[in-house]
């Protein structure tokens, strides 16, 4: 979906009515106030009063009246897609519910990076949705939080793509009889690795060139991948005394 609105732009109801009229000629200022009634949408409200919509509520007004248009889908199911999309879930074509993706893991074993970067930052999953998604039951969920080695993201409480990787391997190793109390040791190393790499991006932060945060970004990245590499080989070379 592609809009004439600047990114960054706040509209008026009637800029917004000007840019969706070329594609949907009924749509009217009731019709977006309702939609807005109805949770579709949440433009921002100034101090009067007046609304002000940014690109991303016109691109999901756009999305709304395109599956009515075209889809005949109620406003229930929509929200519900919009829902499921807003938690980084892709929606379906058919009348079953969206489900959490799959994991796809490299030949390493770690989260292949083409699909887990975007993924790990926009998922949004429940309970119900991770224990399904992980693999793993109530009972060994409530052991990995106990021991702080995931924690809920935002005021609704929801997991994240990083959370649901770090269930299903906790899952993996419980089938070897190790539970998250003996795994604190790795939170605790990993959170003695997240230190080091702060002391050596923290420089290139305090940079003002347009570029530094860039390349603090690819230096994360770096310096995370060489730390695995190091914590793996450690491991199997202890396992090999």
């Amino acid at each position: 979906m592609t809009s004439a609105a600047p990114q960054h732009a706040r509209m008026s109801i009637g800029e917004v009515l000007g840019l969706l009229r070329a594609d949907f000629p009924d749509v009217t200022i009731s019709k977006i106030r309702y939609l807005e009634s109805e949770g579709l949408v949440e433009p921002a409200r100034t101090p009067s009063g007046y609304r002000k919509f940014t690109h991303t509520d016109v691109e999901r007004l756009r999305y709304v009246l395109t599956r009515q248009r075209d889809s005949y889908y109620p406003l229930k199911r929509i929200r519900e897609e919009l829902s499921a999309m807003d938690r980084g879930l892709p929606p379906l074509d058919d009348d079953v519910k969206p489900v959490p993706p799959r994991i796809v893991l490299a030949d390493d074993g770690y989260p292949a990076p083409e699909t887990f970067a975007q993924e790990s930052r926009t998922m949004r999953l429940s309970r119900a949705e991770l224990l399904e998604a992980a693999g793993i039951d109530g009972d060994l969920l409530d052991q990995i939080e106990r021991f702080g080695l995931i924690q809920r993201q935002g005021s609704k409480g929801a997991y994240d793509g990083a959370a649901l990787v770090v269930a299903k391997t906790v899952g993996e190793l419980a089938d070897f009889g190790l539970e998250p109390r003996h795994l604190r040791a790795f939170k605790t190393a990993a959170d003695r690795e997240v230190g080091l790499v702060e002391q050596v991006v923290a420089p290139l932060m305090r940079q003002r060139d347009a570029t530094a945060e860039a390349r603090a970004d690819d230096a994360v990245r770096e310096l995370a991948a060489l730390t695995l590499r190091l914590h793996a080989m450690l491991v199997k070379n202890g396992l090999r005394r």
